[in-house]
């Protein structure tokens, strides 16, 4: 065979593969119903500071993702389902009362931490949505909200 033809075979098939996958489906990550163990109904979580979460931090922490445009295409479809079932294993705003108290406190830690390092929201999540990135203002004002949840849980 020559080298021509062992490409066009090649890209034939990634063509018919990449078809192939959008048949394909995720479970999209929207709660139909708000979750009791929500944290802004057993803890103050001022406006502004929810606000931030919202737009920073529930798309991949939370039960309920809004969803950008490109989900619908495959792979970047699984890509995301992955990354939004890994970022609510790791802490969900909309499961956070059912914690311990002891795991309540490390996942704020945690919080403070990464939002602080610049660790979160994730780069690959800011290219796309400019509007996550945080400001030293925000992550100030998130650390000192952290801190006044704490208090409340302590």
């Amino acid at each position: 065979m020559k080298t021509s033809s062992l490409i066009k075979t090649g890209a034939g098939f990634v063509v018919l593969l990449l078809i192939v996958i959008q048949f394909f489906d995720t479970d999209k990550n929207i709660a139909v119903v708000p979750s009791e163990n929500a944290i802004e109904k057993h803890y103050r979580v001022p406006d502004h500071a929810q606000g931030i979460l919202k737009t920073s931090c529930y798309d991949c922490h939370s039960n309920t993702t809004a969803y950008p445009w490109y989900n619908n295409i495959q792979p970047v479809k699984w890509w995301l389902a992955d990354h939004v079932t890994s970022g609510k294993r790791h802490f969900n705003f909309d499961e956070f009362n059912s914690y311990s108290k002891e795991k309540k406190l490390k996942k704020l830690d945690e919080v403070a931490e990464t939002i602080r390092e610049g660790e979160m929201p994730l780069t690959s999540y800011t290219i796309v949505h400019q509007n996550a990135k945080l400001s030293d203002t925000q992550r100030s004002e998130i650390e000192q909200w952290v801190k006044e949840v704490k208090k409340q849980i302590e």
